[in-house]
Parts: C-alpha cells; sequence; structure tokens
C-alpha cells in the first residue's frame, strides 16, 4: 500500500477569492505543455504494471487509441476539451473513446485489468472517491517523473484551494476541477418554509417529517461524501481527519438521523428526482448539483439552497489519473491531453452550466472567459449568494486517501447497511 503523503485535512486552506473576477494569469508554461515537440525517442513498447520510464518524448511514436473511462461525471466539463484535443494534435491521438462507469466499481475493474495483463483502460476521469481507491491499491502510474516535462509550473498554476486539493492524489493523478462544494442543503420551499441552519436543526426537522430528508451513498456522491465529511467540523469532533477515532459525535448523529431516513440512493442523481418528483423534501448538495440540475431542468427552478450556519467548505476535486500496464505512447497521449485540459482556454469551458461551479482548477479563468451559455445559465440558476458564502467560511481538504478509503467503509458497515 503507497504510503499516504498527502497533506492533512483538516490544513486549512486560504479563503478564495471571487470567482467572477480573474485570478491571476496562468504560467505560460503550462501552455507550452500544450504546444508539439518531437524530442527524443520513440517511446519503447508497452511498460509493466509496475512501473514506468524515467523519461519520455513528447509525442508518441505513432498515434494511439485512447479510452477513457469517467466515474464522477467529469466528461459534462471537458468533453468538449477532449474533442478539441483529438481535432488538433492527430499526431497524438487516432482516436478518443469514452465510457461512464461508477467509483465503487473502478478499482476492481482496473485491477482485473492490470492483473490479466491487458490494460484497456488509458486515462480514468475520477473523484476522490476512486482516486482514494486506487492510490490504496497501487493502481495508479506515478506521475511525479513528469512534472517537468509535461505539466512545468503544475502546482504554482493551481488557485488556492485546487493546490492543496492537488496533493490528495500523491502525484497519482493531475487535478483538471476543482470547486468549494458543501456541504448545502437543498429543499422545497412549497414543502420547507424555514431550513435548517445546523446539524441539530436539521436532526430536529427529519423526525418531523420522517422519510423527507436523504443524502447518496457518500462512498459513489459527492454531495453524500461532502455531507459525512463536512459533520465533524460542524458538530465539534475531536479530529475531523480521522474518522476511526475522531468522529465519535459524527458517527452518534448519523446513527441518530439514520432512524429518520428511509433510504441512501447510490448515484446523487436520484436525490435529485426525487425532490424534483416530491418524494423528499430535503437533500444534501453541493453549489453545482444546486445549480447544474435546475439548469438542465432535471429539478424545478424553484427549489432553493441554504447553508448551515457554522459551514465549513469540504472542497472536492477531480482528477485524471492513468492506470499502471499503458504503453509509453499511451502514457504520453494521455498526458499530453492532460496538459490541455489545464489550459486557460479550456479551464473556462469547466464552468458548463455549473456543475461543478465554480469549475476551474487553475489561476487566472474567470466567469467572463467561460462560453456564453455558461454565464447565461450561472446568471440565471446559480445564487447570488453563493459566492459570498465561498468567501465567507473556511475551506478544508477532502480526507486524504486512507482515511476517506476508512470513512466509506464505516458509513457502509454502520449507516448504510442498516437499510
Amino acid at each position: 500500500m503507497p504510503e499516504n503523503t498527502a497533506l492533512p485535512g483538516n490544513n486549512t486552506v486560504p479563503r478564495a477569492i471571487s470567482r467572477r473576477t480573474l485570478l491571476g494569469s496562468l504560467a505560460a508554461g503550462a501552455a507550452g505543455a500544450g504546444a508539439l515537440a518531437a524530442c527524443g525517442a520513440p517511446s519503447s513498447p508497452a511498460s509493466s504494471a509496475t512501473s514506468a520510464p524515467a523519461a519520455l518524448a513528447q509525442t508518441p511514436s505513432k498515434p494511439v487509441t485512447l479510452n477513457i473511462l469517467d466515474v464522477a461525471g467529469n466528461l459534462q466539463l471537458t468533453k468538449p476539451a477532449i474533442d478539441a484535443f483529438k481535432g488538433k494534435y492527430p499526431q497524438i491521438v487516432a482516436d478518443v473513446t469514452t465510457s461512464t462507469g461508477t467509483a465503487p466499481d473502478l478499482a476492481p475493474k482496473v485491477q482485473a485489468q492490470q492483473q490479466g495483463g491487458n490494460v484497456q483502460i488509458q486515462l480514468v476521469l475520477t473523484g476522490t472517491d476512486g482516486l482514494s481507491a486506487g492510490i490504496t491499491k497501487g493502481l495508479w502510474t506515478n506521475l511525479k517523473p513528469y512534472y517537468d516535462g509535461f505539466f512545468p509550473g503544475l502546482m504554482s498554476n493551481y488557485q488556492p484551494g485546487a493546490d492543496t486539493m492537488a496533493t490528495l492524489a500523491q502525484d497519482q493523478g493531475i487535478e483538471i476541477v476543482w470547486y468549494p462544494s458543501g456541504p448545502l442543503l437543498e429543499y422545497n420551499p412549497a414543502t420547507v418554509k424555514t431550513p435548517p441552519t445546523s446539524p441539530d436543526e436539521l436532526l430536529a426537522w427529519a423526525k418531523a417529517n420522517p422519510g423527507k430528508f436523504q443524502y447518496a451513498v457518500p462512498r459513489n456522491s459527492g454531495p453524500g461524501r461532502t455531507f459525512l465529511m463536512g459533520l465533524p467540523y460542524m458538530l465539534g469532533d475531536s479530529d475531523p481527519t480521522d474518522p476511526t477515532n475522531g468522529w465519535t459525535k459524527t458517527w452518534a448523529y448519523l446513527a441518530e438521523l439514520n432512524k429518520y431516513v428511509s433510504t441512501y440512493p447510490t448515484k446523487t442523481s436520484a436525490t435529485m428526482t426525487n425532490i424534483a418528483q416530491g418524494t423528499v423534501s430535503l437533500i444534501a448538495t453541493t453549489t453545482g448539483w444546486y445549480i447544474n440540475p435546475r439548469a438542465l431542468g432535471t429539478v424545478p427552478a424553484s427549489m432553493k439552497v441554504a447553508k448551515y450556519q457554522n459551514l465549513t467548505w469540504v472542497s472536492d476535486a477531480q482528477y485524471g489519473v492513468i492506470p499502471k500496464g499503458v504503453s509509453n505512447d499511451e502514457l504520453i497521449a494521455a498526458m499530453r491531453l492532460l496538459a490541455f485540459i489545464l489550459t486557460p482556454e479550456e479551464q473556462a469551458v469547466t464552468y458548463d452550466q455549473g456543475y461543478f461551479y465554480p469549475g476551474p482548477a487553475v489561476k487566472g479563468v474567470s466567469l467572463t472567459q467561460a462560453p456564453a451559455t455558461s454565464q447565461q445559465a450561472i446568471a440565471k440558476f446559480g445564487d447570488p449568494e453563493l459566492d459570498s458564502w465561498i468567501t465567507s467560511f473556511p475551506i478544508k481538504n477532502s480526507l486524504p486517501a486512507l482515511a476517506q478509503v476508512t470513512a466509506f467503509g464505516l458509513w457502509d458497515k454502520n449507516i448504510g447497511s442498516t437499510k
């Protein structure tokens, strides 16, 4: 099991400045990483599943096919960049295929391919859940030897908050989008006249309205895991970074809340469907999950968002990880694509329709640089208070890999298994 070298989750991230203003200019080196540079000898045949060469050419010996697996909904943010890369660099990629899956299924699937000596996935787009599972099993390629050649100035290019979340990858992935996330509450104002403003008020509301509050299984849900990881801060637990020994209040709280929750959907989208259909009236949400489904019309625009009075943001991010066992040519192409996604022009597209609001991981990408459709959607379906909440409350990292996997396991055993 790889050593966990991520920054402790209780390190406070510098408060983010407004996402609607220019955060600074992206270092020129990152853009340069996207420029073609045919240098060095052609790459060797397939690397082993346990190691990769210390040096690589900037261009593969021949165009490759990249099979991309998305277990985080990331294609909604990066598919335009992937398509642009394919069109711009035919000498790097002959074709790109994309498929989707779930985070819990990711590690077993990749591990089976590696054990069979037939790695068919060259790039995975994942949240911290799939990232963490793969790190604990040693599935991902160590990319640190390639930072200078493919990602110059990587850490200094990230904006505050994103820079510390990047360390959770332990050099086994490249952070490509970031947001403060939550935990927040989304509610139907027709049935919830006064939304809860604290965990105690939420518990009281759930008790008075059994079956009407819901959150999804944390192992496979951004809002679910943000709710789980945010509670230790709001409840004043002894160590919010230690789910085994430091979450006494959180586990007791969740056990009590569990009495009034009828079911835990396996996907966040199911909670959105349920609040849209009136099955539930109050759900765990995040900035992006509040904006995007309403912009897409899958949730009524009339739904509202509320914050906790003692809110501590638990930020979230999505990463590109490369399974061990890909060929050198495939490794080169995957890293060139990730570097391209990190350029300012492509980062501006990640504002999308608010799915990961704000979205960009790098400095210097304001909403005014986003496509007009993104600007219009966020103006119409966002909430003007979100930006002030982001700047007014502390932001913490998600738990590092091992602690996150441990938290999910404890929740599954003590809470989820009861339904």
